[in-house]
Order: structure tokens, then C-alpha cells, then sequence
């Protein structure tokens, strides 16, 4: 555990300490009334308000939309389920960049509501709220869904022979025992939310701020780095709180899972009512969550693949290189970044997993999840002001990118291989140290084999996420090492259908790398292995 502890300590807890000192402490004396002075201000009221009712708003919609889809993968059997569960899956592993590009180009100027009706919905709420539940619905639909599969359909069956109506049984006898799901899913989407950078700075404009997107313009912008920091505290506190929830939570579903019946619920529709939800969700998958992408794909083939060929050009301005290069950058520090993250995130798993582990240890485990919900925007504008002076002054290094993209999949990957070094007899360890193994030996030989797939999903997870990462990267990526996300930013910030067709080429690609990733994941993907 002293590896990962170190690891977070050096690379995530100093660089956000070192915002808030910068901001609150003035010639060595800390001040905090300007805690009181910041939050006091009318328009960082608003951002707070607005930031919460966002994403309480993103997480009703989200639950309204996606439970129906989570009662269909989990009760009903259908041809192409499994195509459809990738299907489903693709928007969440996708980087906010993408995903606000998509619905840019599917409710933006000049995009497909504004030429075949005249609607624009970029710069309103609307397009927040819907980018944000096509961002969340595979939450929603893997985890309640999960749970919701395993539950024993025989007792629904007896309280309706006991009389109950078919709404009445689902109250009184599914709905409590899905609700532990239910709320772990809405914390993480109202997490996912209250944090919303790409998607609110890309489609919000100048009207909406979230507090993430605040302590973006505070630092990088008007240089506040006092309100940044006050900020940064407010949206520490309300992310640990919802964590503590969430591992309540999470403990309740775990509880719930060992009264469950094993063998599978899933059957063919029976009745027009069944046959009507499925089509229901068909349909919405068909215009939620697979027209943006589709959209994107055409307004990146406007006049032919010119705008591809275009990102072959460098331009000497925004770019020092040609903007096809941060293909490569992206691609490399991924790769660095996902072996980062392999070996944090798998140091930490197995400490967690030892049923030896004191409480400080598993203490640790609510920890890893803040880089989730902590600003990636203070992480890296961390990282430039703590990590500039020896032993460790990497502000030229290219490693600080992937080091701060590890920081993001180090939870993906506990979250993927916790379950199955649990699962894992832990006789096998002792009869394997009896032998004369030793502990390097044990986990070679005994661990590694069984949680060699859940390792290959955990590197999938990790990439994934590392590809995508825009908050902290947006900092710390130098302009001749672009990555994908930093380089689509850019394009869309230029005037100009050059530009912005560029910017929806390189989103596309970024798209098919990612949704590919997710592809081998799920063929992968086993009962045994977490879930996100």
C-alpha cells in the first residue's frame, strides 16, 4: 500500500494543497475569511446553484429515461442484447470533448435540428441536461440493471397471487430492494455531473458555469487564484460527502447481492406491454444515444474527408504541429498512462482485498475515488505550480500528462479487480506461502492467473478514460504535444468551418479509438469482473 499512498500523496493531495495555499495563504499566515468572501459574491452563488441544480436535474432525467432500459437488459432476452449492451455502454467510456462536440453538431449552428427546423439548443440548459444523461445512461442501466437481473422474479409472482396489482408488487417488493442500486446510480451521475467540465464548457457557452468550469476561468483566465482555491474546497467537500454516501450505499447493494437467487431472470417478451417497452428503448437508444455520434460522423464528412485531409496541414498558430499528430501524442500517453494506472490501481486492489486489511487500509479505498470527483482543473494547474522545483520539477516533462491521466483510471482499475481479488480463496495464498513461495511468487502464480482478465478490462477501463482526460490536460499539454481532446478544444475556440470541421474529424476519430476499446471490453467483460 505504501506505493499507491505515495503515489496519491505526491501527485494528487500536493498539487490541489498547493492551489489553496497559493490562494488563501498570504505572507505565510493563512486567511480564511476570504472563504466567506468569495462564497458571499452574487455570481459564484449562482455557479453554485447552478452547478447543484444541474445535476440534480441530469440525475432525475437520467434515472426517468435509463430504469426502463435497466429492466429490460435485466428481465428480457432478446436478439442482439449483447450488441446492444456495448451499444448502450459506448457513450459513458466516451471523453466529454466527444460527447459536447456530438451534440454540438446535432442541436449547434448549422447542425441537424438547425437545418431541417431551424432549432438551436446549444448555449441553453436543454443541451446540457441531454448530453449529460447520454453521458450517464449506461450507469443507470449497468448498475441497477446488475442487481435488478439477479432478483429473484418469484417473489414479485407471490405477492401478485396474494392480490397485488402489478404496480403494487413492483412498489412493495422490487423497488426496496433495488434501491440501494438505484442511489448508488444517482450518486455517481449527480458526481459525474456536479463535476461536468467538457460538456458545460463546450455547449454552455458564456451563460452557464459550473464550478468546475469556474475554477477554470478563475485560473486560467482572469488568474484568481484565491477564488479558485475557495472553489476548489467547496466542490472537496460536497465530492466527499457524496463519496461517503456512495460507500454506504454501495455496502447496502453488496448486502443485497448475497439474498439474491443466481440463476438468470431474463425472458423472451410475453405481452404487448413488454414487446412496447422494448421498442420504447430501442427507440430512445436509436435517438439518444446513437444519433449524436451519427451526426458527428456526417458533419465530419461534409464535402468528402477534406477535413481529414486538413489535419494533416499545420498552421503555425494555434497548433506549433499538425493537429493528426496529437493522435499519435494521445495514443502514447495513454499507453503510459494506462501502465501507471495498472500497476497503482493493482498495488491498491490487492491491499484492499486482504482480509487482514485494518480500517485505515480500507479507509484508503474512499480515497481513491476523489481523482473522479476533485477538480482535474486544479490537478493540473497543480501540477505546474507544486512540481516545478527539484528533485521533481517536471513542467518540461512530457510525463506529467500521463501521470495526471493515470490519476483519473487508477479507480477504474481497483473498481475492475477488487471484486475478483476478493473472490479469490485465499487458501490458495496460504498453501502456495506454506510451499515456500514468496509473496512476488504467490501472486505470479496464484492471483495473476485468475485475475488475469479482470486485469485486461482494468487496462481497457484505464486507456479509455486516459485517452479522454481534458481538465488537468487542458494545463499541463504543451502545444507541440497536443493530445486529442486539448487539440478538439482548440479547434472549436477558432472561427471558421475549417476549423470547426477539423475539430469534428479529430472528434470522430477519438470516438472510434475509444468505442473500440469498449468492444474488446465486453469481450472480455465477465460476471465476475466490477462494474463501473
Amino acid at each position: 500500500m505504501a506505493v499507491p499512498v505515495a503515489f496519491f500523496a505526491v501527485f494528487f493531495a500536493w498539487p490541489v494543497a498547493a492551489i489553496v495555499a497559493r490562494g488563501l495563504k498570504v505572507d505565510g499566515r493563512w486567511r480564511l475569511g476570504r472563504i466567506a468572501d468569495v462564497v458571499g459574491q452574487s455570481d459564484i452563488r449562482h455557479v453554485l446553484w447552478f452547478t447543484t441544480w444541474q445535476a440534480l436535474a441530469s440525475t432525475a432525467l437520467t434515472l426517468l429515461v435509463a430504469l426502463p432500459a435497466a429492466y429490460v437488459f435485466a428481465r428480457l432476452d432478446f436478439p442482439g442484447k449483447q450488441v446492444l449492451r456495448a451499444v448502450v455502454t459506448v457513450p459513458f467510456v466516451l471523453p466529454t470533448v466527444v460527447v459536447g462536440t456530438a451534440f454540438l453538431a446535432l442541436v449547434g449552428r448549422g447542425g441537424l435540428l438547425d437545418e431541417l427546423w431551424g432549432v438551436r439548443l446549444d448555449t441553453t440548459v436543454w443541451a446540457i441536461l441531454l448530453a449529460h444523461v447520454f453521458f450517464n445512461y449506461a450507469v443507470v442501466v449497468r448498475t441497477v440493471g446488475g442487481l435488478w437481473s439477479q432478483l429473484d422474479p418469484r417473489q414479485e409472482e407471490a405477492a401478485r397471487m396474494l392480490g397485488a396489482s402489478p404496480l403494487g408488487a413492483w412498489r412493495k417488493v422490487t423497488l426496496p430492494a433495488l434501491a440501494p442500486a438505484v442511489a448508488a446510480a444517482a450518486l455517481m451521475v449527480f458526481l459525474f455531473t456536479f463535476t461536468s467540465f467538457g460538456v458545460v464548457q463546450i455547449l454552455g457557452g458564456p451563460t452557464f458555469s459550473t464550478l468546475e468550469v469556474e475554477i477554470y476561468r478563475q485560473t486560467s483566465e482572469i488568474f484568481d487564484l484565491t477564488t479558485a482555491a475557495v472553489l476548489t474546497l467547496v466542490q472537496f467537500v460536497a465530492v466527499g460527502a457524496i463519496l461517503v454516501v456512495h460507500a454506504w450505499t454501495v455496502r447496502r447493494r453488496e448486502s443485497a447481492l448475497r439474498l439474491v437467487a443466481p440463476e438468470t431472470t431474463a425472458r423472451r417478451p410475453r405481452g404487448a406491454g413488454q414487446w412496447a417497452l422494448l421498442g420504447g428503448v430501442l427507440a430512445t437508444v436509436a435517438v439518444l444515444l446513437v444519433l449524436p455520434p451519427a451526426v458527428l460522423v456526417r458533419r465530419s464528412l461534409d464535402g468528402g474527408f477534406g477535413y481529414y485531409r486538413a489535419l494533416g496541414d499545420a498552421d503555425g498558430g494555434t497548433f506549433l504541429v499538425a493537429p493528426i499528430e496529437s493522435v499519435v501524442n494521445s495514443l502514447q500517453y495513454a499507453v503510459v498512462a494506462t501502465a501507471v494506472a495498472l500497476v497503482i490501481g493493482g498495488l491498491a486492489a490487492a491491499a484492499l482485498a486482504r482480509r487482514d486489511a485494518g480500517r485505515l487500509v480500507r479507509g484508503f479505498d474512499a480515497l481513491l475515488m476523489l481523482p473522479l470527483g476533485v477538480s482535474a482543473v486544479t490537478v493540473g494547474f497543480g501540477f505546474l505550480i507544486a512540481l516545478d522545483k527539484p528533485p521533481l520539477d517536471l513542467r518540461q516533462s512530457w510525463i506529467l500528462v500521463p501521470l495526471a491521466q493515470a490519476l483519473v483510471g487508477v479507480p477504474f482499475v481497483v473498481r475492475t479487480m477488487l471484486p475478483v481479488l476478493r473472490a479469490v480463496d485465499e487458501r490458495l495464498r496460504e498453501a502456495a506461502a506454506v510451499l515456500g513461495a514468496s509473496p512476488w511468487r504467490v501472486w505470479r502464480e496464484v492471483d495473476l492467473p485468475l485475475v488475469r482478465r479482470a486485469l485486461l478490462i482494468a487496462a481497457g477501463f484505464a486507456f479509455a478514460v486516459s485517452l479522454g482526460e481534458f481538465g488537468a490536460t487542458v494545463f499541463i499539454a504543451r502545444p507541440d504535444n497536443p493530445t486529442l481532446p486539448v487539440a478538439v478544444a482548440r479547434l472549436l475556440s477558432r472561427p471558421g468551418d475549417l476549423n470547426y470541421g477539423q475539430a469534428m474529424a479529430l472528434s470522430t476519430i477519438l470516438m472510434v479509438v475509444c468505442a473500440v476499446a469498449l468492444l474488446v471490453l465486453e469481450r472480455l467483460r465477465t460476471d465476475r469482473t466490477g462494474e463501473f
